[in-house]
């Protein structure tokens, strides 16, 4: 198991936060949920999909944490391990066909 901070680095403001940002996230919910407030981040801040991101009755795959550059740097200190952006997008594919062979396996 583990804990990936990418290096997207997207500027943008949140309420009164103006940063960039990047994203959390781990192999498992559970883990990210655990590391997330070891590091101090709120449960709220958990993100994902507002709108269907995949094919019907396929959970959320994107699930994450954003975290701005003074986090990201905290989670790294906490052993997070840093990913280039392109690697996200394997994450998640990855979680996408772990669903898929679920369901067909179900």
């Amino acid at each position: 198991m583990a804990v990936y901070v990418d290096n997207a680095h997207i500027p943008a403001r949140v309420g009164r936060v103006a940063g960039r940002w990047s994203h959390l996230t781990a192999d498992t919910v559970e883990e990210l949920h655990a590391f997330a407030t070891s590091i101090g981040l709120r449960r709220e801040w958990f993100q994902t999909c507002k709108s269907r991101c995949g094919p019907v009755g396929q959970p959320c795959v994107h699930w994450h944490y954003d975290v701005t550059e003074t986090k990201r740097t905290e989670a790294l200190a906490a052993d997070a391990q840093p990913i280039d952006l392109r690697r996200w997008s394997e994450i998640i594919r990855a979680r996408r066909a772990a669903h898929t062979q679920r369901e067909e396996t179900a």
